[in-house]
């Protein structure tokens, strides 16, 4: 089994600190993940605290697939040195990195979610990582606008009613 190539540590950014994923984050993540319209395009409904400290061991553990990397940070508001979301990239051998972010519902719309996007694509080129994609649902209008600011566009690929985001080479 090869080692996961690359793995998550702190990334700056203007207003946010990225930080590796804890177990211990999960019960104040619990409360800023709490909003069900979170889930309006993902499915699903909020974890309680319990329920999310065990999704956050098996994320911690890493993934049991050869040559996959799982990471996952919690986004630190410095001005009010209190979590406010999260972001991800499974990084996959030859393949490149799939990113996800989510922001609780009383930070959105200030553009957090836009500058850890920002933050975790350009960490990710630092780590060699060239492919970089995203789903979004056509309707989400809100995470289209974020994948743009970190650099996506969209393409004509959809999977699982989904459009399929990548990054834009600059060229």
């Amino acid at each position: 089994m090869s080692e996961p190539r690359v793995h998550a540590e702190p990334i700056p950014t203007d207003r946010l600190e990225l930080l590796p994923l804890r177990v211990e984050h999960a019960e104040e993540m619990a409360v800023v993940l709490a909003d069900p319209a979170l889930h309006t395009f993902t499915g699903g409904t909020p974890h309680s605290p319990g329920e999310l400290r065990a999704r956050y061991e098996r994320l911690v553990a890493g993934s049991p697939a050869p040559g996959v990397s799982w990471c996952n940070w919690v986004l630190r508001l410095r001005a009010q040195s209190r979590l406010v979301g999260t972001v991800q990239a499974t990084v996959t051998e030859n393949e490149g990195a799939e990113i996800a972010w989510v922001v609780g519902t009383p930070w959105q719309g200030r553009g957090f979610a836009s500058e850890a996007a920002r933050g975790l694509v350009t960490w990710l080129g630092r780590q060699s990582v060239r492919t970089v994609v995203a789903h979004i649902h056509p309707d989400h209008l809100a995470s289209a606008a974020v994948a743009a600011a970190a650099g996506l566009a969209p393409t004509e690929e959809e999977q699982d009613g989904e459009t399929r985001w990548r990054l834009v080479p600059h060229l």
